[in-house]
């Protein structure tokens, strides 16, 4: 059974669509990314999941558990790490007294050692913590009860780069361990290193779950070609070169065939050549051209109003799991 599944999961806000008939299933052991730009519903579909909103129709199972049954969600979300994209922390509280506070709700196996690792002062308010304080005491909340199944909203916000690195290294140990894990994020290099595989939201949509290898391939390679002759922009404007640029080197983004690429050059004498892949964003924008069709009256929205990385409410502490 997966760890999640979802099916044709909508919740619309009024008229507002936030999210609208989402199918997609996370297997066990599987770092699933969310991907998508602020406003493109993923907090909603999180929360949904969660059993923190109520659907419009569908539904979704978590563990097992019916997210739409208020018992049965409880049950799941025992064994569950949540990070909210804007953790609602208690700011008159000092950080260990929050993590007391958790770790009677569902335990504290791996606490010591996460405080260790993100370098966290519990001692300290959280009022007087800074945002990147703020995320590791929302991150060791999510991550100290050893849970089977992790659902982390934006997780690196306000991380340095170190502490990223960190995050990515605790995520894979937990992986390897027999946890499953849903990332929502907009930034595509996260996702990249950190996911077996994606899914797209765009305007409330899910338009398209695949590898991250195929979504790679979606951006086609970066191709920069120094040539001996003098060359003509024309010979190039062909089909499958992107981005064409004709100055001391050729350069362009190659989406076709490596043989008609091959045959391409082979026109010319090549003093040297480099091909890489293309920038994730490339891929990533192929599907926000044009509109996807939504039901009349929602004004082409997607995602709750505010639906965003900030757009949590205080309602549920980071990893509260009641």
């Amino acid at each position: 059974m997966p760890a999640i599944e979802c099916r044709n999961l909508s919740k619309y806000y009024g008229d507002v669509r936030g999210i609208e008939d989402v199918s997609f299933a996370v297997e066990d052991g599987e770092v699933f990314g969310f991907l998508g730009p602020n406003g493109a519903g993923k907090t909603t579909a999180i929360r949904t999941m969660l059993g923190f909103l109520s659907p419009t129709s569908g539904g979704a199972t978590l563990l097992g558990h019916d997210a739409t049954d208020p018992v049965d969600s409880r049950r799941a979300r025992e064994r569950i790490g949540f990070l909210p994209g804007d953790p609602g922390l208690d700011r008159d509280r000092t950080a260990a007294a929050f993590l007391d506070h958790q770790a009677a709700l569902r335990g504290e196996s791996s606490r010591e050692d996460l405080v260790e690792r993100f370098g966290l002062d519990e001692s300290r308010r959280i009022g007087d913590l800074s945002r990147g304080n703020r995320q590791k005491v929302a991150l060791v909340a999510a991550f100290m009860h050893d849970p089977d199944l992790l659902l982390l909203d934006e997780p690196t916000s306000g991380l340095d780069p170190l502490l990223q690195e960190e995050f990515a290294a605790l995520v894979r140990e937990r992986v390897d361990d027999g946890a499953s894990v849903l990332l929502s994020s907009h930034v595509l290099g996260e996702v990249a290193a950190l996911c077996d595989r994606v899914g797209v939201l765009r305007q409330g949509h899910l338009v398209a779950v695949e590898s991250v290898s195929d979504l790679r391939s979606r951006g086609g390679k970066q191709v920069r070609v120094r040539i001996a002759e003098d060359v003509d922009r024309s010979d190039f404007e062909v089909r499958g070169i992107m981005n064409l640029r004709v100055g001391e080197t050729v350069s362009f983004t190659w989406t076709g065939e490596y043989d008609a690429l091959i045959d391409l050059l082979s026109r010319y004498t090549v003093r040297d050549l480099d091909v890489v892949d293309a920038p994730l964003e490339e891929a990533f924008m192929t599907f926000y051209d044009g509109d996807v069709p939504g039901p009349t009256g929602n004004g082409g929205a997607g995602g709750a109003p505010g639906d965003d990385a900030r757009s949590d409410t205080a309602a549920e502490p980071a990893g509260d799991a009641r």
